[in-house]
């Protein structure tokens, strides 16, 4: 007779969370770490208990969950978003928050994390099953149909969704949580809506479902054929092309990309993702390519005959809205795990794991190097651009510094594992053509959804996933007004971050978007007017004191007016046990890197604005390019 237990299904989720475990190359772990959580009336007697339950007495569970009260839904996703990032996703932390607003408030971190295929583990309350308190506080109700809730929302976001109506339906449920979450091919967000009275609804649970269950992530070989067929368009090639992503990093495969790339000569660009992936300062990287990427990538891009693209989603920005690949023949060669990338670009599809596909790949190439001509036109494309990120690292702007100039102080003072974060605006684009990472980890930039307010909580699920290391959130003034709540929890939890508050009194990437596409920066200033100065830059500013706001979540706050006041700062952060942030005011204004290749952004194809009608006519001149890569 099989044995049983009787728990909540929230005390069974606890408990059965706590007994998942993930292996890889033999290395064992525990799978879900730990939990954030916001309560509310939806899951503080459900969730909540269980959670409270195990911190009290985790023993009979078979491990505690450490649990870290966040204080904005949304923001605390974007925290497990950021630790399963800076895991390999090979960790995952689970969020609990309550109905309706709550619930929602961690919708655009799903989209967040499954755009970026990140595994996150979400469990929105939801309203009664039975429905007898119908309509419970915070329902939406939908004339349609009264089985809809707005959890629903969750659906297009999710790789996984669920409603568990009765107890008997969580086991096979958290069964396929688990098994999305630990898919290399499709991981993402994974969202269990649970009504909160099964939350508290007790059942005899079969015991055997609380057994150590280890998930085994696998490494799936490129098909044979599909290697030979992709060594033969790479050896029939003269100017081959690697772009890497974030899925090098993922699977472990830096090193053999550092190796295909010295034995080949190929050289290698990188996605936001991708980054560090192969160190700056091998002689084959020639650095980011793409809408915001350098000169020396970009250049190779431009001619390059076969593209090599390795764990990459090849979004607009890498393919600069496909005009970046211009040479008419160009193909592409795609090392990816989940199909769906693989097939981009009509690529030959070599469908498997980047470390494999590398390794399999490498042994085809043995007796392949590109020519000696292209290797020096590799060499001169990177001292170029070298000479040019000194020169924005060490511009000398005053009175207010360029926000490159903190970029190249920062760049020079981390460690190898120190890890930088950011996501929005014009500091990704600065940072992709600019920063030069040694290691896989530290460059941490989430691009894939471009989140205003995620450098804030990124920090925090970083810091927990690295705690050895200086974890650096560089915050410009528009983001953290998005989302600075996390400050608190930060505190509260007593973890060290070093944040890099950029204030230029306004939004610096959207501002110059604006103005280069005929909408005179408009409402991308804070300025004093009554709503009448939405494109005057000489308006007074607003007398917001965003220092003092962080100042007032209880972070140490550091105000430099140099750099070489910054450079001091940094090193005193740096020497300091808790949170710290510096505020600088930088140029709103650029200078920032050379463009070299172009984004899509339609422009208005009538108006009544000069400056519109200028900037339509450039838009027809600069997708001229564009093609869809097909052959």
């Amino acid at each position: 007779m099989q044995q049983t237990i009787r728990l909540t299904t929230a005390q069974a989720t606890i408990r059965f969370l706590v007994n998942q475990y993930i292996e890889r190359d033999g290395e064992e772990s525990r799978f879900i770490t730990g939990a954030f959580g916001i309560f509310g009336h939806g899951n503080v007697a459900g969730l909540g208990q269980a959670l409270l339950q195990n911190e009290i007495d985790w023993e009979p569970d078979g491990g505690r969950m450490p649990y870290i009260m966040a204080r904005n839904e949304q923001g605390m996703v974007n925290a497990a978003a950021a630790y399963a990032k800076a895991s390999d996703r090979m960790h995952v932390m689970m969020a609990t928050s309550s109905i309706g607003p709550g619930a929602l408030n961690m919708v655009t971190g799903a989209a967040l994390a499954t755009t970026n295929r990140l595994p996150v583990l979400l469990f929105p309350a939801d309203q009664f099953a039975t429905r007898i308190p119908d309509p419970v506080l915070q329902q939406v109700e939908n004339a349609q149909t009264l089985a809809t809730s707005v959890n629903d929302a969750f659906r297009p976001v999710s790789v996984f969704f669920d409603r568990i109506s009765r107890p008997e339906q969580l086991i096979p449920s958290l069964m396929q949580a688990m098994r999305a979450l630990s898919d290399p091919a499709d991981t993402g967000a994974v969202t269990i809506a649970m009504p909160q009275d099964v939350q508290a609804e007790a059942y005899d649970f079969p015991l055997e479902a609380f057994k150590k269950r280890v998930w085994h992530i696998r490494r799936t070989p490129v098909d044979s054929a599909a290697i030979a067929r992709g060594v033969e368009l790479i050896k029939n090639s003269q100017r081959p092309l690697i772009v890497a992503g974030g899925g090098v990093k993922y699977s472990g495969a830096s090193e053999q990309l550092r190796e295909f790339a010295a034995v080949t000569g190929i050289p290698v660009s990188d996605t936001q993702a991708g980054k560090g992936a192969i160190s700056f300062d091998q002689e084959q990287s020639v650095g980011g390519v793409g809408s915001t990427g350098s000169t020396s990538a970009n250049h190779l891009a431009n001619t390059a005959d076969v593209v090599i693209g390795i764990g990459t989603r090849y979004s607009d920005f890498t393919t600069a809205s496909h005009t970046v690949f211009q040479n008419p023949d160009v193909k592409f060669v795609n090392i990816n795990i989940k199909p769906f990338d693989a097939v981009k670009n009509a690529g030959e599809m070599l469908v498997g794991d980047a470390r494999e596909g590398l390794s399999a790949l490498l042994s085809g190439l043995a007796d392949y190097r590109v020519s000696d001509e292209y290797a020096s036109e590799i060499a001169r494309e990177r001292e170029e651009w070298f000479a040019v990120t000194e020169k924005m690292y060490h511009y000398g702007l005053s009175p207010e510094p360029a926000q490159t100039e903190v970029f190249g102080a920062l760049n020079e003072m981390m460690g190898e594992n120190d890890i930088v974060i950011n996501a929005a605006g014009s500091m990704p684009g600065d940072l992709q053509a600019l920063w030069q990472a040694k290691t896989p980890h530290q460059y941490h930039v989430e691009y894939a959804f471009s989140t205003m307010g995620y450098e804030v909580p990124g920090a925090l699920g970083v810091k927990l996933a690295h705690p050895e290391s200086e974890v650096v959130a560089i915050v410009g003034d528009g983001t953290y007004q998005m989302l600075p709540m996390e400050l608190a929890t930060v505190v509260q939890e007593r973890i060290k971050v070093i944040y890099v508050m950029l204030d230029n009194g306004g939004f610096a990437s959207i501002g110059a978007l604006s103005e280069s596409h005929g909408s005179q920066r408009f409402g991308t200033q804070y300025r004093v007017g009554a709503g009448n100065v939405h494109n005057d830059v000489n308006a007074e500013t607003l007398p917001v004191d965003l220092a003092a706001n962080a100042e007032s979540w209880g972070v140490t706050v550091l105000r430099v007016n140099s750099i070489a006041e910054f450079r001091q700062a940094y090193a005193q952060a740096v020497q300091m046990d808790r949170a710290v942030l510096i505020h600088i005011r930088t140029a709103l204004i650029g200078p920032n890197p050379p463009a070299s290749a172009w984004w899509d952004v339609a422009v208005s194809e009538v108006s009544r604005i000069e400056s519109t009608q200028r900037a339509y006519e450039q838009y027809l001149q600069d997708r001229q390019p564009q093609r869809a890569y097909l052959n």
